[in-house]
């Protein structure tokens, strides 16, 4: 991609530029000023040393600041011979393992990258210029040298060449402390870029990390993460700290910008870092069974699983993808999927900011850390396995056995499709069995209220976290597929082998959306909040959307649902509702008569604060469902929603239609 291409950005940025006395005046400032200081080979600082860098690094960055505001319009940008200096000499500076140098050296590589991005036309010469610095900086600390990719670029090879010429000098003395700076400046960037939004630059930022990612050959840093203890551990804390992060950033700015460049295909990069899954989770924890709940080793579990998930929404993983996945959940979240889904459920797990902030007693991090990784551990556990039981239509294919037993030999099944779906249906039922004795319960009298107790624990554990909510709703949404499919005819009569027949049973989406509305209070105002939270509302309105299509699908069972119990109400800085702290709350279906209610329940409920049964449910579901169509059609008429809910107004118009028959 030449640097033509970004000249009208310019126009529609409308950026200051320099001109060529302020042009001087930069050059001046940070080649002059800063290069009789990176000519020393030293890698350690004295005091006043240390001290007179740091003064000179303001200056630069506050000088930069300054023409970004207050330049003039006529375009004169920096020159590649510049920036190319300033780069060297800024990376240099890198390498001195002061954190103090590096990390205001680094915010001036943010900043300048600010500048130069205001006119566009030398930004991927720049980008390009640290991708460099980042090859050559891994390749220094690797066990396996190599060259910096300078191919599929824009610009001649000899220009890149040149560049890498200038800089390998400069970081022949490169550590992870250097290669975790870069990482750092790079990540600073795709913020500033994310808060920008301007498409164009996002995608020459990515198309060169694309490159570098692939270049690199990541199996030669795998004895560099072997050791333990000393200052060593720290370093490689830093760089994997670092590396986790930017790679989580990343991931999640794919979904954001359209390609105007197909140099590098997405799912190139996408495969190679789902590739180095599971690496990192051997670089970061050790071996399996090996790695101690440290607050660091809790982070990175957290950061992966974050990793992981948001990969999982970006491309559809293949078969071993998956299963090796689903292993790799075992053999480091093992604890989080066996936890109990009702420990501290009396307690508030809710998120105001980072899960790790370190302002709190260990017990209460640990339980807060175990909460909020309980979660997500599960839900991409789930993903993993609906995804392997129903396939897209690219790569499923019909398995003509779908019961499940313990014990089951897969390696005897040829079709990788098949095992792939027999292996998803017996981790679900392995899994669900570790919580309800399922085999016990088939015939018990209480199964389906065993079932939706269980729901409820379930949908309760994920309330406090709204990110992480309408992903799992949508998720347990693909049950409703399930029995849609053709092998679902196919099923074994023995309903104690039937991992469906549970699934179905406990994932219900008509008993999960009744659940879900009784925890909110039947509070349409919460409703409201979330559909239209820029956070939340894209997915609260295809939650909203699909679930009126099941119980319009489906009235009689959305009608007949029970549910009884008391609900303690206690009020919660987060949201309008008043958050569900539930004490004995016993959650029952009715198949008979919608007013029946057995005696000893009659008893046992009588004279309590709330209460709410068959058609009490309904008729709490249905004028919260009404009043949540009247706001949206006020704030509609009103020019106040921010976005146009007409498909929304019309299922919930359908769900008042048969309201009015019944």
């Amino acid at each position: 991609m030449t640097d033509e291409r970004f000249s009208f950005m310019a126009r529609e940025m409308s950026p200051p530029s320099l001109t060529a006395s302020e042009s001087s005046r930069l050059c001046l400032l940070i080649n002059d000023s800063l290069h009789p200081l990176t000519q020393s080979e030293k890698t350690s600082l004295s005091k006043e040393e240390e001290k007179n860098l740091l003064i000179i690094l303001s200056q630069v960055s506050n000088e930069i600041r300054r023409l970004i505001s207050t330049s003039s319009i006529n375009p004169n940008p920096l020159s590649h011979q510049f920036l190319s200096k300033a780069v060297s000499n800024l990376i240099a500076l890198l390498t001195p393992e002061s954190p103090y140098i590096q990390h205001l050296a680094g915010n001036v590589l943010v900043t300048l990258s600010e500048f130069v991005a205001l006119s566009g036309k030398s930004w991927e010469f720049f980008i390009r210029s640290l991708c460099i610095c980042l090859e050559l900086s891994i390749s220094n600390v690797s066990s396996c040298s190599f060259e910096p990719s300078i191919t599929g670029i824009g610009g001649s090879d000899s220009d890149l060449l040149s560049l890498v010429v200038l800089f390998k000098p400069k970081l022949k003395s490169a550590s992870l402390f250097t290669v975790a700076g870069i990482i750092r400046i790079l990540r600073n960037i795709l913020k500033f870029l994310k808060e920008e939004c301007v498409d164009e630059l996002v995608q020459v930022f990515l198309n060169s990390i694309s490159f570098c990612i692939l270049n690199v050959p990541w199996e030669s840093m795998d004895g560099i993460f072997g050791g333990n203890g000393g200052e060593e551990d720290e370093l490689r804390t830093l760089f994997l700290g670092n590396f986790i992060q930017f790679l989580c950033s990343l991931v999640e700015q794919f979904s954001f910008v359209e390609g105007f460049d197909d140099s590098v295909d997405n799912h190139v990069i996408l495969s190679k870092i789902i590739d180095l899954v599971p690496k990192l989770l051997y670089w970061c924890l050790g071996k399996k069974g090996e790695y101690v709940n440290t607050q660091i080793s809790l982070y990175f579990r957290h950061k992966l699983l974050v990793l992981m998930i948001r990969l999982s929404f970006q491309m559809p993983l293949d078969y071993l993808v998956l299963v090796s996945w689903l292993q790799l959940l075992h053999d480091y979240f093992q604890d989080f999927l066996c936890q109990s889904l009702t420990e501290v459920e009396d307690g508030d797990d809710s998120l105001e900011d980072s899960p790790f902030v370190l302002s709190i007693s260990n017990g209460e991090v640990y339980t807060m850390h175990s909460r909020h990784l309980q979660r997500q551990a599960i839900f991409l556990f789930l993903r993993c396995s609906f995804s392997l039981i129903n396939p897209t239509k690219e790569t499923g294919m019909h398995c003509p056995g779908e019961t499940v037993k313990p014990g089951l030999a897969f390696d005897t099944i040829s079709d990788l499709r098949c095992y792939g779906r027999q292996k998803g249906l017996l981790e679900l039922y392995t899994w669900l069995s570790q919580h309800l004795c399922l085999d016990m319960l088939v015939d018990n009298e209480t199964y389906m209220e065993k079932c939706i107790n269980f729901s409820f624990s379930f949908l309760k554990l994920y309330m406090h976290e709204d990110d992480v909510l309408f992903k799992l709703l949508l998720q347990l949404l693909s049950v409703q597929a399930f029995q849609e499919q053709q092998f679902q005819k196919e099923r074994c009569q023995d309903a104690r082998g039937d991992v469906l027949f549970h699934v179905s049973n406990i994932f219900n989406p008509i008993h999960l959306f009744h659940l879900f509305l009784a925890e909110l209070h039947y509070d349409h105002q919460v409703l409201l909040d979330y559909l239209i939270s820029k956070d939340t509302g894209i997915g609260c309105v295809e939650y909203l959307l699909r679930c009126l299509r099941i119980v319009c699908d489906s009235w009689q069972t959305f009608t007949e649902f029970s549910v009884y119990g008391e609900v303690k109400n206690q009020s919660s800085s987060k949201r309008r509702k008043v958050s569900s702290e539930s004490s004995n709350l016993n959650i029952e279906p009715s198949y008979g008569s919608s007013k029946t209610i057995p005696s000893n329940l009659e008893k046992e409920f009588k004279g309590a604060p709330e209460y709410r049964y068959g058609e009490q449910a309904y008729e709490q579901a249905k004028d919260c469902l009404l009043s949540l169509k009247k706001s949206v059609e006020s704030l509609h008429k009103k020019d106040l929603f921010p976005y146009n809910p007409e498909v929304l107004l019309k299922r919930l118009t359908r769900f008042q239609e048969l309201c009015f028959k019944k």
